[in-house]
């Protein structure tokens, strides 16, 4: 492992993948790095469906009008879903765990991106959670917060420019008065 600077600086959204599986050790380790994600008061009211059927891949990659079809192409696709009815901090108990996945999977070498769910549609207006609901069978008390895409990179992106972080907007302190 690297360090956890490096690792920030260089995990990317990746959403174009080759055609080479993911070992099943490397898969066991991101979920694992999931179950061991912080949530508000130990609830740990997440669920994970992993997907790695072709053919449901690509149903699920037209769950939103645009911006999910990066999934098809996916060797494996993890819905996150949070228990609206175990914790009022679901919503952001799954983003953790998510994001820990999207670490843990740079980690091993892998590509991954974050297909937001929660609050987006289809053209026809139709809810991206109810696509999805509907594709995997889940009950009604769980929501989608995301589907992060994970897979083999087909191509290589660049670290992030530290040259581009927008160091002026941390704050230390209160904003000035009158802002």
């Amino acid at each position: 492992m690297e360090n956890f600077k490096d690792l920030v600086q260089r995990r990317r959204s990746v959403r174009k993948f080759t055609d080479e599986e993911i070992k099943g050790e490397d898969l066991q380790t991101i979920l694992r790095a999931a179950l061991m994600s912080p949530t508000g008061k130990s609830v740990r009211g997440w669920h994970f469906i992993v997907i790695d059927d072709k053919s449901l891949l690509e149903k699920i990659s037209l769950c939103r009008s645009m911006g999910s079809q990066f999934l098809a192409g996916a060797a494996v696709a993890i819905v996150v879903l949070g228990d609206r009815e175990a914790s009022d901090v679901w919503c952001e108990d799954a983003s953790l765990a998510a994001l820990t996945m999207q670490y843990q999977a740079a980690d091993l070498g892998l590509g991954s991106c974050w297909c937001q769910i929660r609050n987006r549609f289809m053209a026809n207006g139709e809810s991206s959670d109810n696509v999805l609901r509907f594709l995997l069978r889940y009950p009604e008390n769980l929501t989608a917060e995301c589907v992060i895409g994970i897979g083999h990179p087909a191509v290589e992106r660049k670290p992030q420019d530290e040259d581009n972080l927008k160091w002026e907007n941390v704050h230390v302190g209160p904003f000035p008065a009158g802002e």
